[in-house]
């Protein structure tokens, strides 16, 4: 079907002159989106600006020379349903990770560190009772983490269904206290009012505040969206390695969109929609040629800034802002720790915490919002190949080389406006500096060196972000993330626009966020009528 508008004058591209839906963007949701609308019968093009598809879900060699297959952005699987991966019969599994966390810290003078260990609860309390000097902060972790695999249970399954109003939600949650402390007021006082350690209140805080810049008192609650997203995934909150690295998990989607009939076409930059909300117009560039195309619809898995531009409208609210430093590292062998308690083969496995107690999350979170770099940055660390050696080619796994991801907080975008190579580098700095203060020997002495004998460290500021992935402010959630239930009655998948065949399909949906596929599942039932 044609657009009803007067058509343009660029030429169709090969192919089909009109889709039943246009995907505007090739990421994991696009992908999911495209997969369940062709296993439905639609016809379906998804356009993709880079040269290859998924997003920011992908798996590269980042250093020359070297075979190791590194989850370049996203880099851990919470939030995707079974669901999905069973119904688009997806070859694709997950890790589960036996260590949660190691925290190093220094008490009374002497390096030590709180490792949870996920399958073995007396080993943690164990650590916290050394750590504390008491059984009550363990107690308190028990019971907080508790009641958000309560809530998690209820809430997950939901994220699939129909959206629901807030009502609604409440009452499938069905704990006041975890309403009020989750969705009502300012985790902090949650975590103040059960926490003594100021190392587990830090502990607790930091899924609080990935890529988000914010602190433990938002009145926004921008902090409670953010942690609650970080808990709730598969109903039990847990963190898994993609097997294969994140790539894995595009791939075997972009073949299950195509064996159902979807067209995917890549280094096709979509530079305008237009819709009459009957049938709309989407025009792109390929190489020096532009085209258009028809569709019936479109599903937008870009920003929703980005399709506020490509409808030439203006956008709805400010930009957003990203707020992470991500650090890609290949190493000859894991640095040795001054905590000589535990073995870096576990401290690494799980998520590494540096710099994140309580109070330097906030003096890091001041600095940054005074517009300078935190003299000690918060960051997240973990090694992908202690998990699963299959991301390493045979010759670096015999010798032990191993992956480190390193993921920098309250690091937002404003203080990277100058560009510039040296404000990366500071920055790096920043995150590496509280890192080495709890080693044995300096991290670069452990680093890899690619075929040219650089080191084997890539870093990616918020703005290379949105150079790269087309991320407004190098927001990694595509805007401010929102609780998972509805106020417009209308939007019954929390995908809808103002525009009735233009949906959101992408993080920037209602339910959005993470690597998930849930706002492209969730568009295509809106798109299907389901």
């Amino acid at each position: 079907m044609q657009p009803e508008f007067a058509p343009g004058t660029a030429p169709s591209p090969p192919g089909r002159s009109s889709y039943d839906a246009v995907i505007v963007g090739g990421g994991h949701n696009g992908l999911v989106a495209a997969a369940y609308l062709a296993r439905a019968g639609r016809s379906v093009l998804v356009l993709e600006r880079l040269g290859r598809t998924g997003g920011a879900a992908v798996s590269t060699r980042a250093f020359s020379g070297m075979e190791a297959q590194l989850s370049q952005y996203s880099y851990l699987v919470s939030l995707l349903p079974r669901k999905i991966i069973a119904e688009l019969g997806l070859s694709f599994a997950v890790q589960r990770r036996r260590i949660s966390s190691y925290t190093p810290t220094v008490r009374g003078g002497r390096s030590t560190g709180l490792l949870v260990d996920g399958s073995d609860q007396a080993r943690t309390a164990a650590g916290f009772r050394e750590l504390t000097g008491s059984e009550k902060e363990f107690d308190s972790w028990s019971e907080f983490y508790g009641m958000t695999r309560r809530v998690a249970e209820r809430v997950f399954p939901s994220l699939t269904e129909p959206l629901p109003s807030r009502a609604e939600l409440q009452r499938r949650v069905a704990d006041p206290e975890a309403w009020e402390e989750l969705f009502e007021r300012p985790i902090g006082e949650a975590l103040e009012r059960r926490f003594a350690d100021d190392l587990v209140r830090g502990l607790v805080l930091t899924d609080a505040l990935i890529g988000t810049f914010t602190h433990a008192h938002d009145p926004s609650l921008r902090q409670n969206r953010c942690f609650l997203y970080h808990v709730i995934g598969g109903g039990t909150g847990d963190w898994d390695v993609p097997i294969g690295g994140m790539g894995a998990l595009t791939e075997a989607l972009a073949d299950a969109a195509r064996a159902a009939g979807a067209q995917l076409r890549t280094g096709c930059e979509v530079t305008a929609v237009a819709t009459d909300g009957t049938t709309a117009e989407v025009t792109y560039r390929a190489g020096d040629t532009e085209h258009r195309v028809g569709a019936r619809q479109v599903l937008c898995n870009a920003a929703p800034q980005t399709l506020a531009r490509l409808l030439g409208e203006r956008p709805a609210a400010p930009g957003p802002e990203g707020s992470q430093l991500k650090v890609n590292m290949l190493l000859r062998r894991l640095p040795r720790l001054r905590d000589s308690s535990v073995d870096p083969r576990e401290a690494f496995a799980g998520t590494f915490h540096i710099a994140e107690s309580y109070r330097e999350l906030e003096a890091a979170y001041r600095d940054a919002a005074a517009g300078r770099l935190p003299a000690a940055a918060p960051s997240e660390i973990y090694c992908h190949s202690l998990t699963d050696p299959s991301i390493l080619g045979h010759d670096l796994a015999a010798q032990g080389y191993q992956t480190l991801t390193l993921f920098g907080l309250h690091l937002p975008a404003r203080l990277f406006a100058d560009g510039g190579a040296a404000i990366r580098d500071a920055a790096l700095e920043a995150v590496l500096e509280p890192l080495n203060a709890f080693l044995d020997e300096p991290l670069a002495d452990c680093l890899a060196t690619d075929d040219h004998g650089r080191p084997c460290i890539e870093v990616k500021s918020p703005l290379d972000l949105e150079h790269e992935l087309g991320l407004p402010g190098g927001n990694i959630f595509h805007r401010e993330l929102a609780f998972p239930y509805g106020h417009d009655v209308g939007d019954r998948w929390g995908v809808a626009t103002a525009h009735a065949n233009v949906l959101l399909c992408g993080a920037g949906a209602v339910r959005g966020g993470g690597v998930s596929g849930i706002p492209g599942h969730n568009a295509a039932m809106a798109a299907l009528g389901r």
